[in-house]
């Protein structure tokens, strides 16, 4: 006669479910933003030309800004050319004998300090700006929109030009002519999100704690304006770069001995219709694919930070 035995509670008890894996903000935001092949070839590709500029003096055939290692005989020699200093010239020179590679590669690092570095200092004076108006309110919140309105009422491009006609050429300069473009569009953004935050019960009882008012705008009411503020700024800095270029292209930006982008496609202008393309057709590739590049990561930016747009 056989028997059984009964199976141990331990082998009965069904096995529990797996907690399901909870993701935090940054983790989410980074799956969403890699969901979009466009925008990781964007991010790809500005990196890359990110670690060209800074690593230009340890890889570029030549220093373009030392008058020393320019010969004259050496201009306009056509891509792929034998310059007199031995090296390959592979998108040509210009009419100063500079190697048209690595006067690209130098050209990004102007082109993007004048474009990071006018972006954030806009973006700090725009954004306190901003963030000011709308929790003050009143006659503060109107002195300040009105000189946001009339600062938005010029073109862009002839208040830079007003600007530099006044203060000369040099990058220092530009910085200053282009921050003082730029920092209305940050204004205006952050004052948009900061009047519906400053509606919320967080700022309430920050206000109900007598907290002062300067912990109340920046601790607790810009970090709420920010995703806003992060898509307005890559957005500006691509607007930047094409800025100081237009600003060079007409001789107003940074000076000739050291070029930025801009700068080399004027120097060949000239010669365009006498069949010496190089000259200006590389550096116009690159600022183009410089500001694709930022604009393809503004774009979905825009996308995974606007809850509007996820709706």
């Amino acid at each position: 006669m056989s028997t059984t035995t009964a199976p141990s509670a331990a082998q009965a008890a069904p096995t529990p479910p797996a907690p399901p894996r909870v993701e935090t903000p940054f983790q989410r935001f980074v799956s969403e933003f890699a969901a979009s092949r466009l925008a990781l070839a964007g991010l790809a590709v500005f990196t890359t030309i990110v670690l060209i500029a800074v690593l230009a003096p340890w890889i570029a055939p030549q220093n373009p800004y030392d008058l020393a290692q320019l010969d004259i005989m050496d201009s306009r020699l056509e891509p792929g050319s034998v310059g007199g200093a031995g090296f390959t010239h592979w998108l040509g020179t210009d009419d100063q004998g500079r190697d048209m590679l690595s006067g690209i590669m130098y050209g990004l690092r102007i082109s993007l300090i004048v474009g990071a570095g006018s972006a954030v200092i806009a973006c700090m004076v725009g954004a306190s700006l901003g963030m000011l108006a709308a929790y003050a309110g009143g006659r503060t919140d109107s002195a300040i929109m009105r000189l946001v309105d009339l600062q938005l009422s010029f073109p862009a491009i002839l208040a830079a030009l007003m600007i530099l006609a006044v203060l000369g050429k040099g990058v220092l300069n530009v910085v200053i002519a282009l921050v003082l473009v730029e920092w209305a569009y940050y204004a205006r953004t952050v004052r948009g999100t900061a009047l519906v935050e400053r509606r919320r019960e967080y700022i309430e009882a920050a206000q109900c704690l007598a907290l002062p008012t300067r912990r109340v705008i920046f601790r607790h009411l810009l970090p709420n304006c920010l995703p806003p503020l992060i898509v307005v700024g890559t957005m500006q800095v691509a607007r930047a770069i094409a800025l100081e270029a237009t600003l060079s292209f007409l001789g107003l930006g940074v000076p000739i001995t050291e070029p930025s982008l801009g700068l080399l496609i004027a120097n060949g202008y000239e010669y365009m219709l006498s069949g010496k393309y190089w000259i200006s057709f590389y550096p116009g590739i690159a600022l183009l694919v410089t500001i694709v590049s930022i604009n393809l990561v503004g774009d979905h930016l825009r996308d995974v930070l606007n809850p509007r747009l996820k709706r």
